[in-house]
């Protein structure tokens, strides 16, 4: 196809959005109130598929399935597939239909969770960013291809679950129970959220987390701190010890085991090039691993964070030494961190302290390893050719995202190749009142997807299939 072509195909992406009909689109979606951690709205999550999803995919010639969740009690997937010809490469997409609660009451004035709203280029709604806005901009991109062209030029599988909110259970079996289903070249997603929102972003994995509690139980009720003090030992006091030997006063990880080695030079240089993420207030030059640029410690590095602590009641503190003490805490971790042996290695590192009186209890169930795509991969180096191409300037490039997301069921259940180009930015909101998209971020999004499939469809630019 020749260059025109492709500028037209940008053109009516740019279109689409602008004409208002992405916003449309977009509106009927959010208008769904799909809470996956809300048990009354197991029947929206089906809804969502079979009423949203499912008609606006066959309409541009996809076959539909809509799939039980093989864990009991689990959310609905949909999977869908436009093979035209079996012969040509094929790329996974996915995406997450579920919001998180939508904390109606808690907007501003003017705003509801499931009502979109357009103010100022912000676009409000529970969703908008996190996840349809993103999974809707795929959609429409594979769309103007369509329309345009008559045909992608390769093949597409489309999976959609309706969990991930809620830690995706049954994810994991449903990608080793549905190879075939789900047999592709090279997965290209979109969730989280762009480093800065005037730049394309590509990553192509995620760190994981670990959560687990921290408790010291030496006696039943709590006992007078003047009768007693100095005679029996506070449970308090011995948590913080052994929270002070899991980092230093600076966060700096002391458990060895904890300490990745796979921040190469490599990832260093690629981390190197990437500008601190935008906060909204001020971040700690001083925390964490010293020796480590601030990219390096949130996309490079693992790091420990105590989520929630109590001795006694806070609320109400009386004269008294508690009988017990706990802290929620979390690992954030890398490739190359065994989950497996993250308690293990943290009881040993306990032991050897002399703190055997703290106990350690798993609180995930659904945990999962790191991911992370070798930034030089021919697929990595494509997508990134051609979102310059469409958008004018080169994307930054991550090698994995600082949060987690599910990202081990297609690099490692799979085996594919992982490829996310973000259509959100940090300061969207996301899980709070008030969430938004950045009409600017999807206008763009919608721009640089649409050029990038009518290059895969293109012959002889998109990396061979590795088979």
């Amino acid at each position: 196809m020749s260059v025109a072509s492709r500028a037209t195909a940008l053109s009516k992406a740019a279109e689409h959005f602008d004409s208002g009909a992405f916003v449309a689109d977009l509106a009927r979606l959010v208008a769904r109130p799909c809470e996956s951690l809300n048990p009354a709205a197991a029947p929206v999550l089906l809804d969502y598929l079979a009423l949203d999803l499912q008609p606006m995919l066959q309409a541009i010639g996809f076959e539909v399935q809509i799939h039980a969740n093989p864990e009991a009690g689990g959310p609905p997937l949909l999977s869908a597939s436009r093979i035209e010809d079996p012969a040509l490469l094929t790329v996974l997409i996915y995406g997450h239909g579920d919001v998180v609660h939508g904390q109606e009451g808690s907007w501003r004035e003017g705003l509801t969770p499931f009502t979109l709203r357009e103010e100022g280029g912000l676009i409000y709604g529970r969703g908008t960013a996190d996840n349809k806005g993103q999974h809707l901009v795929n959609i429409a991109a594979l769309a103007r291809v369509i329309a345009l062209r008559g045909a992608l030029g390769f093949n597409v599988r489309l999976l959609i679950e309706m969990g991930e909110e809620a830690g995706s259970p049954g994810l994991q079996a449903f990608c080793r129970q549905n190879g075939a289903l789900l047999q592709a070249d090279v997965l290209i997603a979109s969730d989280g959220p762009r480093i800065m929102p005037g730049r394309a972003t590509i990553f192509t994995g995620a760190r994981s987390s670990l959560n687990f509690e921290l408790s010291v139980d030496l006696r039943e009720g709590a006992h007078h701190s003047g009768n007693f003090g100095g005679l029996i030992a506070d449970p308090a006091l011995i948590l913080a010890h052994a929270l002070a030997a899991v980092t230093d006063q600076r966060g700096q990880i002391l458990v060895p085991e904890w300490r990745p080695d796979s921040l190469t030079p490599r990832i260093r240089e690629v981390l190197q090039a990437l500008p601190v993420p935008e906060a909204g207030f001020a971040l700690d030059p001083d925390w964490g691993e010293a020796g480590l640029s601030q990219t390096e410690r949130v996309f490079g590095w693992n790091s420990f964070a105590v989520l929630a602590m109590q001795s006694g009641r806070p609320e109400a503190p009386v004269n008294a030494i508690s009988g017990h003490a706990s802290a929620v805490c979390q690992l954030r971790f890398v490739t190359g961190t065994d989950p497996e042996e993250i308690l293990p290695a943290l009881r040993r590192h306990l032991d050897r302290a002399g703190l055997s009186q703290v106990q350690l209890t798993l609180r995930d169930t659904g945990y999962f390893p790191a991911t992370r795509l070798d930034p030089d991969h021919p697929w990595v180096q494509f997508v990134a050719r051609s979102l310059t191409a469409s958008l004018g300037h080169a994307p930054h490039l991550l090698p994995n995202l600082g949060g987690s997301l599910p990202n081990d069921c297609f690099a490692d259940i799979l085996g594919l190749p992982t490829i996310w180009v973000p259509h959100s930015y940090a300061g969207c909101n996301q899980h709070a009142p008030d969430e938004h998209a950045l009409a600017s971020v999807l206008r763009e999004g919608l721009i640089g997807m649409t050029g990038l499939f009518w290059d895969i469809g293109t012959p002889g630019l998109a990396p061979e299939p590795d088979r």
